[in-house]
């Protein structure tokens, strides 16, 4: 299942991008249960804790992985 969830990830099916960057926990806990709602996937959310270091609050990194359409253009017409 692992080996699947890399597939579905990696660089060249498509790109996480960033759905939250915040100090808040809470604005990230509902962000992602929106998500959730929504029915996005959960192995295609990802939340990094970014520690605070000198100063700097702990931020929180919500993103979702979109998948390039060209490549799912490509798997669907592999002869093109």
């Amino acid at each position: 299942m692992r080996q699947r969830l890399d597939a579905r990830t990696a660089p060249d099916a498509g790109q996480w991008e960033v759905v939250v960057e915040t100090p808040d926990q809470a604005e990230t806990r509902t962000r992602l249960r929106r998500l959730r709602e929504a029915g996005v996937d959960g192995s295609m959310i990802r939340i990094d804790t970014l520690c605070g270091r000198l100063g700097l609050p702990t931020t929180y990194r919500l993103s979702l992985f979109v998948t390039d359409p060209g490549r799912e253009f490509a798997h669907e017409h592999p002869d093109h």
